[in-house]
């Protein structure tokens, strides 16, 4: 099959959540088919993440893309903007007429048509004239909303409107595409109930088993927690925000020797100075969150916000650690409290199952065990491709059978 793959940057370095995912199901997809890769280049990706998209694709189109950084005037400049504006910021500031323009010249010449994650969408042609699909990682807009629900002052009032803009722009293109690809059955009964689409599906997520491994030779620290992510993600920074202000004090005050490791780049300067003096430390960017999860004795997840599915808790699950999670920071995750994880919501109940785990060795061996096995029997990256690829083959097909009908229903009128 021929893909045109709709992308917002390059995948290298392959750091976070979503390009894990993408560029993990696109290497196992790229061994049976053609991908094209079309996609914006800001600039910020690594300086070989050009060349090393052969990994995942067969040829690679790329649009030169300059929106202005965070923080600058520029930046600023385009916020106050899109006040006047229908469209979420997350979404318009990707708004390219060049990469609009390029899916509609090459379209006809492939099978399928793939946008990846909502952003692109806003790029799509109202009529692609070959068959779409929409690869939702998230329910965008859900994340929109619990951001409001957590904020305060006029920052709320700002999320609430952008949850507004998000959801309207989620709706009109998930009803657009010819199928929607989620992440998660929870993601997918969302979608369907709030936004009406049913021409929708989903497959899991995964995780490269064979190297999230324990090596079996390093020795857990037993007072240890982890937590990996990018930290410039807001879920991600308000999660350990919260851990930190709401949680830890609790864990501290009757182990006083606990340490928590934050391992992801860009951490916030709010959450670097609180790390100061409760046993926190703040790593930042690291070349391999693996030694990270081998010393530790369990893995957090104190999110608040967000959606999809968390590819750090397979990645910890596959290394052997036992995960205490909240129930949205597990959302989509077939995980079952107190067999394969630990959900627990409020301060004192996130810090008492903390604290139960660290104290009970055979408890969190149960735990950890359990929650290796099940990643490690379903969730290899080769099934979930071949999933991707069997969901996108039905829709080509599909779509090619609607042809035939209206054309004989055509033969049938006319004759």
């Amino acid at each position: 099959m021929r893909i045109l793959w709709i992308k917002t940057e390059f995948l290298h370095p392959v750091d976070k959540g979503g390009r894990i995912r993408t560029y993990q199901m696109l290497r196992e997809i790229a061994k049976a088919h053609h991908v094209t890769y079309l996609t914006l280049d800001d600039g910020t990706a690594a300086p070989d993440a050009p060349a090393l998209a052969s990994e995942y694709a067969a040829e690679t189109i790329r649009i030169p893309f300059a929106p202005p950084a965070k923080g600058t005037v520029g930046f600023y400049s385009d916020l106050l903007a899109n006040v006047f504006s229908s469209l979420p910021y997350a979404v318009s500031r990707y708004r390219s007429a060049e990469m609009t323009g390029e899916i509609a010249r090459l379209a006809s010449t492939f099978d399928v048509v793939v946008c990846d994650f909502l952003a692109p969408a806003v790029n799509m042609p109202r009529a692609a004239g070959t068959p779409t699909v929409l690869f939702q990682h998230n329910v965008e807009a859900m994340i929109w909303e619990r951001h409001a629900a957590v904020a305060t002052g006029v920052k709320q009032k700002y999320m609430a409107e952008q949850w507004r803009r998000m959801e309207r722009f989620e709706r009109d293109e998930c009803r657009r595409f010819d199928h929607v690809i989620a992440v998660s059955p929870q993601d997918t009964a969302i979608m369907r109930e709030r936004y009406g689409v049913s021409r929708i599906s989903d497959v899991p997520t995964g995780v490269d088993i064979e190297y999230f491994t324990s090596d079996g030779a390093t020795v857990r620290r037993a007072r240890e927690l982890v937590f990996t992510g990018s930290m410039d993600w807001m879920p991600n920074d308000d999660a350990m925000l919260w851990f930190a202000t709401d949680v830890l004090p609790l864990i501290r005050a009757k182990l006083p020797d606990v340490h928590t490791t934050v391992v992801g780049r860009t951490p916030s300067q709010k959450l670097q100075s609180l790390a100061a003096g409760t046993g926190m430390e703040v790593t930042g960017r690291v070349p391999d969150v693996r030694p990270y999860l081998e010393r530790a004795s369990a893995f957090i997840v104190p999110m608040r916000v967000g959606g999809g599915t968390r590819l750090k808790i397979y990645e910890a699950m596959s290394m052997g650690l036992p995960v205490i999670s909240t129930t949205i920071g597990a959302e989509g995750l077939p995980v079952v409290d107190g067999e394969t994880a630990v959900l627990r919501d409020d301060p004192r109940a996130f810090a008492d199952a903390v604290m139960r785990l660290l104290e009970a060795d055979d408890e969190r061996r149960r735990i950890a065990d359990a929650g290796q096995r099940l990643v490690r029997a379903r969730f290899g990256w080769a099934g979930v491709a071949d999933a991707f690829m069997e969901t996108c083959a039905s829709v080509v097909e599909g779509r090619s059978r609607s042809r035939e009908e209206r054309t004989l229903t055509s033969s049938v009128q006319g004759a």
